[in-house]
């Protein structure tokens, strides 16, 4: 049967308001399910919310149109979503106090029935059973390419459409403001292109030495073929970036000012909103990558400040994907490289290359679904509690590399233990049953700062499905090294 696609509102479902937290949340085929959650309303700002309304289309599992709805329980039908699974309560106090249900929450994963505690987050978290579903449900019943005139075809549209409004939503954007692309590197390499087609030689980067590689190499590749300069900020002893060093080193030359939210080696945070207030008193571009921070906190690109910013659904329990932020009036003013893009493509849009991976797309909305479904309250609690055990339990024969409170960072550890070279230990850690990495992780300036060279150090990354026993059990082996 022919299609019809309808508008449906859609932020009563992506953005919880105040007054619907704890409210029933309609399911695929209207019923509603009981599902008590944390407070959502810190995750996106104000601009993320308004860009939200009557942008996406949607279609019933049986394949009848859902009416436009517009009340408080209006939502959008997660097409390619989960079925169902057990209940998570998550509640809060008038204190913020999290009552945080973990086995609820790993019995979602079938990759964590075994005998293997996953501390490897920062290389890939494990995915729910829901977002597998969702990319194999997307191959069996719409499979087809954009643009024709039939069914499988529209609901491929609806899915790509819907899922844009879901990253604009997760990352706190409109949606012609995404782009989505094979993953964090190609899109970077692709976007750092764009970005520096009318830059003159002379012209200046400014990279950290807190970065992973993919958010150096590309300038480092687009310097050495236009000529310019790039310029590495530094970071303390305690791995904190130095942010007077990168005042002294911003000039009215620089283009750019690129550095991540969070380190993929050490875990420490950097203060957004400040490095891209000094980038634009500069008249620089604020380039944030956001892959490693994406599982652990809400992105909301319109209050940091940022020009664009990069992430990767395959560390926040989703498909191997990327996903970037460009402003609008800013990629409005780049030109892509690519076959031929239309004049009335939205900007995001523009920077895609070939046909989109339309089933990671669905898996990419699942994921979403399910962090929606938590809520990033009990996530950051969960974690924090975690990460403070972890830190509190460490033996003395080990070396912490980075912050040694969870303060200004996140739960990614990277340690050496004395009278052991990190890939023996790592070796070891894993054949008692602990998935953690060792080396420099492609953060290759920190390992070079932090004087480890090639061997690096060790790291174990805590993500919200870890376990106080899971933690408890690594340290004990780590004491047994």
């Amino acid at each position: 049967m022919a299609l019809e696609l309808l508008p449906v509102v859609l932020g009563d479902f992506l953005v919880p308001r105040p007054h619907d937290r704890a409210s029933a949340r309609v399911d695929p085929v209207g019923d509603s399910q009981p599902l008590v959650v944390g407070d959502l309303g810190q995750r996106r700002g104000k601009r993320g919310r308004d860009t939200l309304k009557g942008v996406v289309v949607v279609v019933q599992h049986d394949d009848v149109p859902r009416r436009a709805e517009t009340g408080p329980g209006a939502a959008v039908d997660p097409l390619f979503g989960r079925r169902g699974h057990a209940p998570i309560v998550v509640t809060s106090s008038p204190v913020s106090t999290v009552t945080y249900d973990v086995e609820a929450v790993r019995a979602r994963f079938s990759a964590l029935q075994r005998p293997l505690a996953f501390f490897d987050g920062p290389g890939g978290t494990q995915v729910p059973d829901e977002v597998i579903d969702a990319v194999s449900r997307y191959y069996r019943e719409s499979n087809a390419n954009v643009s024709g005139p039939y069914e499988t075809s529209r609901r491929t549209e609806a899915l790509v459409e819907q899922a844009r409004v879901s990253a604009g939503a997760f990352l706190g954007c409109s949606p012609d403001e995404i782009t989505f692309g094979a993953n964090m590197s190609t899109l970077a390499f692709a976007l750092t292109r764009a970005s520096s087609r009318s830059w003159r030689e002379g012209d200046e980067i400014l990279v950290t030495k807190l970065d992973h590689d993919a958010n150096v190499s590309p300038w480092l590749e687009v310097a050495h073929d236009k000529g310019l300069v790039v310029r590495f900020v530094e970071i303390r002893d305690d791995t904190t970036l130095d942010l007077e060093d990168l005042e002294r080193k911003l000039s009215d030359r620089t283009r750019v000012v690129a550095f991540p939210v969070a380190s993929n080696a050490v875990g420490t945070r950097t203060d957004v909103r400040r490095i891209a207030e000094l980038a634009h008193d500069a008249d620089a571009l604020a380039w944030a990558d956001a892959v490693h921070y994406g599982p652990h906190g809400p992105i909301d690109v319109a209050d940091w400040g940022v020009d664009l910013l990069i992430c990767s659904p395959y560390k926040f329990f989703g498909p191997h994907l990327g996903v970037a932020f460009g402003r609008v009036d800013l990629l409005e003013t780049w030109r892509p490289y690519k076959v031929r893009p239309a004049a009335d493509t939205p900007v995001g849009r523009r920077f895609e290359t070939g046909t989109l991976a339309h089933e990671l797309l669905a898996g990419f909305l699942a994921a979403v679904e399910y962090i929606d479904s938590i809520g990033w309250e009990a996530i950051k609690a969960h974690e924090r509690t975690l990460g403070e055990r972890f830190l509190n339990g460490l033996p003395e024969s080990v070396t912490l590399y980075g912050l040694p409170t969870m303060e200004s960072r996140v739960a990614t550890f990277a340690f050496n233990v004395e009278g052991m070279s990190a890939e023996e230990a790592a070796t070891r850690l894993g054949e008692a049953g602990y998935a953690v990495w060792w080396g420099d992780y492609y953060a290759v300036e920190v390992m070079k700062r932090l004087g480890l060279g090639d061997d690096g150090a060790v790291r174990a990354g805590i993500v919200h499905y870890n376990t106080a026993d899971e933690v408890d059990g690594l340290l004990s082996e780590i004491e047994r090294l």
